[in-house]
């Protein structure tokens, strides 16, 4: 019977191109003795029932990120399961506990973070001369020039964190001629003056003196909810908001509404609550939002990272010496 390893939300229908999965053959692992079965799966699945049926074959998942949760409930429906990489060395929505009860190993990948930094400055860029409806008007035949552009230089960008993404936004501010300020219940004025900016006094100065937003903080109960209506009414009606972190962090309700009231200039959201996004979700016909399908993490240069890793996570583990295991 061949070891059976299934790919999870390989949306773009890549994960086999952009990795070596032969090498995870028995010549690489001569004493599994095991063929190699690779499934990828091109659509996402939401319903848990349909999931385990779907895997109850497989011997190995290879899955993206923390889209899909593996609590206890799914992983006693998958006796076959042996082996879980997720994408990433951290994973949320993965029971540890429940994955060692159940006898599977679960390892992870390495990831960059150059990928969210750059679409980071793409919303922001994006948002700040309003390049999506410019470029409808343009190919639609519609107005030329309706929009005017927000300015950079000499602008305010804040910071909600400043760990290794946040502090790569940071950077390329600073060479926009951005001035940059930072926030987190963490962060001290060592470390910003490392990274070359000036911490703010609090969450609400750093939200009500802004003309940018970015958010790149991790989800944890601190962060859950830590934009609300309260925090949102702070931003200034020209101000713009990016997020590129975890939709929870910011009440999205809250958020909607200022779109909808124009109570700021607009928003760059790339995270969302229900993700892949329903059809009639209201994120979709918000105003003032420019809005992209969770992209932080999807460049080819990381896909290559996340298979390629994952290959040789498979073969390390039939060779009975599994790498980066997590939990």
């Amino acid at each position: 019977m061949p070891f059976r390893c299934a790919v999870l939300d390989d949306f773009q229908n890549v994960a086999s191109t952009l990795a070596d999965w032969s090498a995870s053959a028995p010549a690489s692992a001569p004493a599994s003795g095991e063929e190699l079965e690779v499934v990828s799966f091109t659509e996402h699945f939401v319903d848990e029932d349909e999931l385990a049926a779907a895997l109850a074959d497989f011997d190995c998942v290879v899955t993206l990120r923390e889209r899909v949760p593996f609590p206890a409930s799914l992983l006693d429906r998958l006796p076959r399961l042996r082996l879980l990489i997720a994408s990433g060395m951290r994973n949320s929505v993965i029971d540890y506990a429940a994955a060692k009860a159940n006898g599977v190993t679960v390892c992870g990948t390495e990831s960059s973070s150059t990928p969210p930094v750059e679409l980071t400055w793409a919303l922001l860029l994006g948002l700040a001369r309003g390049l999506m409806q410019e470029s409808t008007a343009l190919r639609e035949g519609g107005p030329w020039q309706s929009t005017v552009g927000a300015d950079l230089h000499g602008r305010r960008l804040g910071l909600l964190g400043l760990g290794k993404i946040g502090a790569a936004v940071a950077r390329v501010g600073l060479a926009f001629g951005v001035e940059v300020s930072a926030w987190s219940q963490n962060l001290t004025a060592g470390r910003a003056a490392e990274v070359g900016v000036r911490p703010a006094a609090s969450k609400e100065e750093l939200l009500s003196e802004s003309d940018f937003v970015s958010i790149h903080l991790a989800l944890s109960d601190r962060t859950r909810g830590l934009l609300g209506p309260a925090e949102l009414a702070l931003l200034k009606p020209t101000a713009y908001l990016v997020n590129t972190s975890r939709a929870a962090i910011v009440d999205q309700d809250a958020l909607l509404t200022a779109l909808r009231e124009g109570r700021i200039a607009g928003a760059g959201v790339d995270v969302f609550d229900v993700e892949p996004l329903p059809a009639d979700h209201p994120m979709r016909t918000a105003p003032r939002l420019l809005a992209t399908p969770h992209l932080g993490y999807v460049s080819r240069a990381n896909y290559e990272r996340y298979y390629g890793q994952a290959v040789e996570g498979i073969r390390a583990y039939l060779a009975g010496a599994p790498v980066r295991v997590l939990g």
